[in-house]
């Protein structure tokens, strides 16, 4: 699974990893968090995300 980099912060999400602090499991894929998880850092939506190099 891809990891993914918020364009705000930089803040990467690894599906790996997940949010545990956002509730967010880990081994969830980023498309399957739900769509109004924000940035544990800045607060971003989903949308200001991409997937990492």
């Amino acid at each position: 699974m891809p990891k993914y980099i918020c364009t705000i912060c930089g803040y990467e999400y690894d599906p790996e990893v997940g949010d545990p602090d956002g509730d967010i499991a880990p081994g969830t894929a980023f498309e399957d968090i739900p769509d109004d998880w924000v940035c544990p850092v800045c607060g971003a939506g989903k949308e200001e995300f991409e997937p990492a190099e």
